[in-house]
């Protein structure tokens, strides 16, 4: 047998955290051929990224430390290597995609200097042949005008084209291994299909070996060779691809490829009462140009939208990165400013003022997508939840802490742990506390914004399931934004496809799903149901 790109032995990953130690990775070993996609599967808190960062070496030092195992990358020995040889490799023999390029990228920089960077460091290249270099691959990458993308920075550009400007950085210098760690999980499922597409034709170019982290079997199943199943910083099971999908061996594998959200949205009855509705809602961005910042044109990034929420139902919106959803969302909260009538319980609130709009803030709520990101770190959780009620004067302290507590038992937690912070629980617990924070106040309606998209697979059908079970107890609307439209369907009485800040389809679910009438509706079913259909033969095999 040839010898292996990457060899990774015994390895062993702990922190050091307030004066004890916690073992992250315990014992892992593999193996990564020139050419051959292996994929590090597991939930949140596996250890897959840990295993991923320790083979660059990037784990914070001394916090970080390898008690055991090694990693050879062809002839050398990367645990403990001098910095000089692991610059030699980092970024050119051995690159990596994060999961999150708006936060991988630099804002301060432009495009073309992030990816020119690492061409100078490497291939000591002159100006114009990295500027060359970075015109070719960006082109490789499928940028749109990459001429004109050279000097925009990272918030100009969309999720997809952010992504693709990673990709390009990474293959900047040919690398002969690729690592990426969950590259299509905050995407579009329409751009993570090309994304995925793009990987799999730049690996047959290079003839790059691809060691893929991800929590989506779908993906898994359409990119990897040999997977290795991880759990509790160990590796549980190491098979082919197919061998995994057809005759998984280990419960946390066969528990894995079960994850999914499932059961039927709620049947509430078509007549009842109106909660929120939206008439040619309009928000327009303008766009500035020249000395004086005259405005010359606008994004119109909701476009004459009209739309109701009945209580008890659930609104799916649906649509690409940029589409307008999270801005009608926004703007139906009275939280962006808009034209257009909004009316929240049959009464007009568009020209309602912020201080007699703040009696209804307590019964309109928000879920954001990211719960690390909306709740505060410096806050404990009865706090974080409390918070609303404080501001809305509703209880004594006493009081206020009974409610928070039934607000936790709600979302299935434990009321014991109001006293910890977010950074003490995993991304299914958090997204669990972002819910209680709205729940505790008691409202009528509620924004789901993308509130299951950065989670695994089976927290995303534990959040759903409680979604489902908190809106019959509570007879609550939601508007529920997503670009996931398995979560959507399982979710949604209704649902409405927007492009471009406009609606292209709207209606029932069932009749959306199966008998769509738009070309740019179907297009999003065909991208999101090929994925689905790796995913469903892997449950039935």
């Amino acid at each position: 047998m040839t010898e292996p790109l990457l060899s990774v032995r015994n390895l062993h990953v702990e922190f050091r955290s307030g004066g004890g130690t916690m073992q992250a990775v315990k014992g892992v070993s593999f193996d990564i051929a020139k050419g051959e996609t292996l994929a590090l599967v597991g939930e949140s808190g596996s250890g897959k990224s840990v295993t991923a960062l320790s083979i660059l070496q990037l784990l914070p030092y001394p916090m970080a430390r390898h008690p055991q195992g090694s990693i050879r990358f062809r002839d050398a020995e990367l645990v403990g290597a001098k910095e000089s040889v692991l610059r030699e490799v980092r970024g050119d023999r051995i690159a990596m995609i994060f999961q999150e390029p708006m936060t991988s990228l630099n804002p301060l920089h432009s495009i073309e200097r992030q990816i020119t960077e690492t061409l100078f460091l490497h291939k000591g290249l002159t100006r114009s042949a990295a500027r060359k270099r970075t015109l070719e691959l960006l082109r490789l990458v499928g940028l749109p005008s990459p001429e004109k993308r050279l000097g925009a920075y990272p918030h100009e550009l969309s999720g997809g084209q952010r992504q693709r400007v990673m990709i390009a950085m990474a293959l900047a210098n040919e690398p002969d291994l690729l690592i990426a760690d969950e590259p299509t999980t905050a995407l579009d499922v329409t751009i993570q299909a090309q994304i995925l597409e793009l990987l799999k034709d730049l690996q047959r170019r290079f003839g790059m070996a691809l060691l893929l982290i991800t929590h989506d079997l779908g993906v898994v199943r359409k990119m990897a060779d040999r997977v290795c199943v991880m759990n509790h910083g160990e590796i549980v099971e190491s098979a082919p691809a197919a061998d995994i999908f057809a005759r998984p061996q280990h419960a946390y594998t066969q528990r894995l490829l079960a994850a999914e959200p499932r059961g039927n949205p709620l049947n509430p009855p078509s007549d009842a009462p109106e909660v929120m509705a939206a008439d040619s809602l309009k928000v327009y961005f303008p766009i500035k140009k020249g000395l004086l910042r005259r405005t010359v044109d606008h994004v119109r990034a909701v476009d004459g939208v009209s739309v109701e929420v009945r209580q008890g139902h659930t609104v799916g919106v649906v649509g690409e990165s940029g589409s307008g959803k999270t801005t009608l969302g926004l703007a139906l909260l009275r939280l962006q400013a808009s034209e257009g009538a909004i009316r929240f319980d049959g009464t007009d609130i568009q020209g309602w003022q912020p201080k007699r709009l703040r009696p209804l803030r307590r019964q309109m709520q928000v879920v954001f997508q990211d719960p690390f990101g909306s709740l505060s770190p410096r806050m404990s959780v009865g706090q974080i939840i409390g918070e609303g009620l404080k501001i809305h004067g509703i209880g004594s302290g006493s009081e206020r802490d009974r409610m928070v507590a039934t607000a936790l038992e709600e979302v299935g937690l434990d009321p014991a742990n109001r006293h910890r912070y977010p950074h003490e629980f995993s991304g299914g617990q958090r997204q669990r506390i972002a819910i209680a924070r709205a729940l505790v106040l008691k409202p009528k309606f509620m924004v789901l914004d993308e509130p299951t998209s950065a989670l695994d697979m089976s927290v995303q059908a534990q959040i759903v399931d409680l979604l489902r079970d908190i809106q019959a107890k509570h007879n609550l609307a939601y508007l529920f934004i997503s670009h996931d439209l398995r979560v959507v369907r399982a979710l949604s009485s209704h649902v409405i496809v927007m492009k471009d800040g406009r609606v292209v389809e709207q209606g029932p679910t069932r009749r959306i799903f199966e008998e769509p009438q738009q070309d740019y509706t179907r297009a999003l079913l065909a991208a999101a149901l090929n994925l689905e259909a790796v995913r469903s033969d892997a449950v039935r095999t």
